[in-house]
């Protein structure tokens, strides 16, 4: 409110404010760094765009489906201690990875990957929140977590290009363990408070099962049609049955409370929208331009450069006016730039239009993602805040998950284009749906 005192941040505040933001980084860095690494990864392992897409989709899988039981975790047991875990698992699933001797094992490091990145989201937004109490301060650290992770998006192309010349794409799960050392540094310090809320792991498997089957039906649709039918109908029967299980569970998969509010709801299906166009783009333009690693990461850094720096206007923007703002002005500028990105790579790559509709979609996630994040948080009650985060980010890999598999399935059949045409029209969808949305009175 206006007139309100402010507290000044003190250093271990922005010792802690880093060391989350580095957390952050180190989960959507394992999503860029790979999308430049596909063709080398083809190669390097005998495998198919079909197999690639199985190696993102094994990362956001995992991370969807285990990312709200890493918000009850981060509630029950404290944002500070599941995050230290989570990113000491994070570090030794990189290294399986580094080491996996074919698509099989490397699947299995992926997934190890995702299910400690599930605990690492939300303890770190926990912990950004909590320290940060005041509306405002709260929109600003917020918006520095998001600007200081995205540059994840801008650092993987380029440096995963990098690394991937130098010693192939083996290199680039290498660098996360470093950086796990310096979260564990940065994020030191006493047990954050926790509420020992008791936990019901069936609707948690059924939900990673429902998940798994899904992306499944999906890219068996995409080769024989048929084939697609048994895991299609499994996947229904896993989600009904994991709704039964919510419904019976001792402690649910989220809170009904959290789940009634109206700007809680519309976030986490913004957070689907937006995530599916940015996973859209990371995934298909590596294929369709055909170039080398480098080229391919300097290629995308129109977008991936304003993803980095943008958020922290867009925090100050979201402080002053409202989050609406920009999360409308998102979704119409990233529905601008997967046109003109589609259109771009329709026949002979048209440079000028590309990097257009890169920017356009840079500015459309950068307003976007930080400003629904701020705007979920903001309507959580204090001992949630782990459950919303992990809400949010599960959704947001769940169109990630969603994006990889039909981008496959739609480029293995000869439609290139066609997975970034239908991102366009969900980010207008999500733009009318950001239009006439109202956040609950009071």
């Amino acid at each position: 409110m206006p007139g309100s005192p402010v507290v000044a941040a003190t250093p271990r505040t922005r010792l802690v404010l880093a060391g989350c933001s580095l957390a952050y980084f180190m989960v959507l860095l394992d999503v860029t760094v790979l999308a430049v690494a596909e063709p080398d990864l083809i190669a390097s392992l005998h495998t198919d765009v079909i197999g690639v897409g199985w190696a993102t989709t094994a990362y956001t899988t995992a991370l969807a489906s285990a990312v709200l039981l890493g918000g009850g975790l981060t509630d029950r047991f404290g944002p500070r201690r599941v995050l230290v875990l989570g990113t000491v698992g994070f570090g030794l699933a990189s290294l399986a990875c580094a080491l996996a001797p074919g698509i099989g094992p490397l699947l299995v490091g992926r997934t190890g990957l995702g299910l400690f990145a599930a605990t690492m989201i939300p303890s770190s937004l926990a912990l950004v929140t909590i320290g940060h109490p005041q509306p405002a301060q709260r929109a600003r650290a917020i918006g520095v977590w998001a600007s200081v992770s995205g540059a994840a998006m801008a650092a993987g192309p380029v440096v995963g290009g990098w690394l991937v010349g130098l010693g192939g794409w083996r290199s680039v799960f290498l660098i996360n363990a470093p950086l796990a050392v310096v979260v564990l540094w940065l994020c030191r310090g006493p047990a954050t408070t926790a509420t020992r809320r008791p936990l019901t792991l069936a609707p948690h498997l059924g939900l990673a099962l429902t998940l798994g089957l899904m992306t499944l039906t999906i890219t068996q649709a995409g080769q024989q049609q048929w084939t697609a039918l048994l895991p299609g109908a499994a996947a229904v029967a896993a989600g009904v049955a994991t709704a039964w299980l919510d419904q019976r569970a001792r402690v649910r998969l989220l809170p009904a409370s959290l789940w009634a509010s109206r700007p809680i709801r519309a976030a986490a299906l913004w957070a689907t929208v937006i995530n599916y166009a940015l996973t859209t783009v990371l995934f298909s333009v590596p294929l369709l331009l055909a170039a080398e690693a480098v080229v391919v990461g300097l290629t995308l850094l129109p977008m991936t450069l304003l993803i980095a720096v943008n958020p922290v206007l867009t925090g100050r923007m979201a402080a002053r006016f409202g989050a609406l703002l920009p999360i409308r002005l998102g979704f119409a500028a990233a529905a601008l730039g997967l046109t003109a990105i589609a259109a771009a790579l329709a026949g002979e790559p048209r440079t000028p239009l590309l990097a257009a509709g890169l920017v356009a979609c840079g500015l459309g996630v950068s307003w976007t993602l930080p400003a629904l994040t701020g705007y979920a948080a903001g309507h959580a009650p204090p001992d949630g805040a782990g459950a919303v985060g992990g809400l949010v980010n599960a959704v947001r890999h769940v169109g990630a998950t969603v994006a990889a598999a039909v981008a496959g399935v739609l480029i293995d059949a000869g439609l290139p284009v066609a997975p970034l045409a239908g991102a366009a029209l969900l980010c207008t969808a999500g733009l009318v749906g950001s239009l006439v949305h109202r956040a609950d009175p009071g």
